[in-house]
């Protein structure tokens, strides 16, 4: 009887959590525009307080997409941005991003722009 129920309290959990699909090359490509984007932008990325160049930013950001991609949880350019880019997953404050010439901003706001430019939009890349 213990067993039948462990496997279908188990069962009903699985049925029940979140599908999550590996992200399409469609999606890969974009995450990696997204960090390229970043590297290339000379911009400085505020982490839970501290100030980080381009290169340290994406070094960062990567290692938070490649746990992410291996625990399947990001499957679209736009769970990057919210799972990985937006906010601190210690600290759960907002990452700022400034870049020369504009004023500083929440990452979030900054990477979907990005992402917008690299679908096309005509809006400039800071």
């Amino acid at each position: 009887m213990r067993l039948r129920f462990s496997t279908a309290a188990i069962a009903l959990l699985l049925a029940s959590a979140p599908a999550f699909a590996a992200p399409s090359a469609k999606a890969r490509q974009e995450i990696a525009g997204l960090m390229q984007a970043l590297g290339a932008s000379h911009c400085e990325f505020n982490r839970n307080g501290s100030w980080y160049d381009a290169t340290q930013a994406r070094a960062h950001l990567q290692r938070k997409c490649d746990y992410l991609l291996k625990k399947d949880l990001v499957d679209s350019a736009e769970q990057f941005i919210d799972r990985a880019a937006s906010r601190s997953s210690f600290s759960g404050k907002a990452y700022r991003v400034r870049c020369p010439g504009r004023p500083e901003q929440d990452a979030a706001g900054w990477f979907r722009d990005q992402l917008q430019r690299l679908r096309g939009s005509a809006k400039p890349a800071p």
